[in-house]
């Protein structure tokens, strides 16, 4: 049997890496476009920032370790065409063109940058001082840059999570940061309520942040870079000596799109729980497919988390087996210089389009007793349903150090279990007083929205009968 995987980055490698892992004798091949299978592109930031050295080190497996598994690599190969009904996959390499048979087939072919309209975008690239953040390649132009040019000055476009990690970076650089976001706050995944500490946090360091602000168009003129604005319908010029434009992604569908798969949400390939498309022995994951959310149902939500989960299934079900993603509720998080901002589950926004009736609150609970030295303040906001009392989601804020990361995990955890909110209480969560308190910061959070939020519909008592 021969299982081909398409893509060298999270869910290709771990569609592999479990194929053979449950069948050693299992022939396995993986095209990537590039020369860099299984490299961390949400370790590039650090790269540049100077925690992570060298560039080598992004590697979760080496390219030795990869084919000590078994699995053959096809480096700076791109698939072409799929033949479905002839289960053959054309390739397109530096020899030239050449066809790989398969029995089951698994494509990982993950996003590519979106450009959100802005002129020039398209026509200007490294060479002119215009970078995006996407894969090695970018991460070796943008390297050169900084080192052939020195730029003092850059602009970013976008501040989600990759843009506020790359203001730190070039701020460790000596660079001058102007963050440019569209939205009206930086890092528009958690409410402006907690958003602001994080615009906070980057004006400490130094950073010009600058919201409500819709970028036109980026040129090259005599003066440098120019990034042509409107800031509250007013138009607004930035010049600088380099622009990174990091203001999302879209899913790379065409080589699925073209043998017949079908999209949806945000454009991205449908595929069932068990990661298959519909199309004849071709499965998928990752950045180019839907999201079955636990909370909403189908969307399209690309995270690194997600494409290793999907892969991993894929490689299993591709040898036959019958695993089921089973869902995400799209927990992430980021440190943004010493502050760290995570999220899980639904806001109140996302809760109501989904047809909860969601309420939010927001509490400041310390991150251990406060008796102890250091204690830091930890910003929580809950969302539950109203009618229920189930757990939706929270949004957190604390100081790098205060494990805010762990509990949005213990949230996400609730989110998967369908716990309602009154029930984090029952949690046995530890505790000593360097570390916490007898409730923790995630129970002081819930129990502040259950005394917001009564409802006879909720459970009034905490704890379960042992049986």
């Amino acid at each position: 049997m021969h299982i081909v995987a398409i893509g060298g980055s999270d869910a290709g490698i771990s569609a592999a890496l479990r194929a053979r892992e449950i069948d050693p004798s299992v022939e396995v091949t993986v095209v990537v476009a590039d020369a860099y299978p299984n490299y961390s592109i949400c370790g590039i930031p650090y790269y540049f920032s100077g925690d992570v050295k060298p560039w080598q080190s992004l590697a979760h497996r080496s390219h030795a370790d990869l084919e000590a598994t078994g699995m053959r690599l096809r480096l700076d190969t791109v698939a072409t065409a799929i033949d479905v009904a002839g289960r053959r996959l054309t390739v397109q390499d530096q020899r030239g063109e050449s066809v790989i048979d398969y029995d089951e087939l698994v494509v990982g072919t993950g996003a590519l940058p979106a450009y959100a309209g802005i002129s020039g975008l398209d026509q200007l690239g490294p060479e002119d001082g215009v970078h995006v953040i996407h894969s090695m390649g970018d991460t070796f132009a943008l390297d050169a840059h900084l080192s052939e040019r020195d730029p003092r000055s850059a602009i970013i476009i976008g501040a989600g999570y990759v843009g506020l990690e790359m203001a730190e970076g070039f701020t460790a650089r000596g660079i001058a940061v102007t963050q440019l976001q569209r939205g009206p706050e930086v890092l528009s995944t958690v409410d402006p309520e907690l958003a602001w500490l994080v615009h906070a946090e980057l004006v400490e360091h130094g950073v010009s942040v600058h919201t409500n602000t819709t970028v036109r168009a980026v040129e090259k003129t005599a003066a440098g870079l120019t990034v042509r604005a409107e800031h509250e319908g007013q138009p607004v010029t930035f010049t600088s000596d380099l622009v990174l434009a990091v203001v999302g992604v879209r899913p790379n569908t065409s080589l699925l799109e073209r043998a017949g798969a079908t999209l949806g949400a945000g454009r991205a390939v449908m595929v069932d729980e068990h990661m298959r498309t519909g199309v004849p022995h071709v499965f998928a994951a990752g950045d180019g497919v839907v999201t079955h959310h636990r909370l909403l149902g189908v969307t399209y939500l690309p995270l690194g988390t997600t494409a290793h989960k999907q892969g991993r299934i894929a490689g299993e079900n591709a040898l036959g087996g019958s695993a089921r993603f089973a869902g995400s509720v799209g927990t992430q998080v980021v440190k943004v210089f010493d502050l760290v901002a995570a999220r899980t589950g639904l806001r109140d926004l996302e809760a109501a389009a989904g047809g909860y009736s969601p309420a939010s609150t927001q509490t400041v609970a310390d991150d251990h007793k406060r008796y102890y030295p250091q204690a830091q303040p930890i910003n929580i906001r809950i969302t539950g349903d109203t009618g229920t009392g189930l757990l939706l989601g929270a949004q957190l804020v604390g100081r790098l150090g205060t494990e805010t990361a762990k509990r949005v995990d213990i949230y996400a955890t609730a989110l998967f279990a369908g716990l309602t909110v009154d029930q984090i209480s029952d949690l046995d969560l530890s505790y000593t007083p360097p570390l916490g308190s007898p409730w923790d910061a995630v129970q002081a959070a819930t129990q502040a929205w259950s005394r917001a939020n009564p409802t006879d519909a909720r459970r009034t008592t905490h704890s379960a009968p042992l049986s």
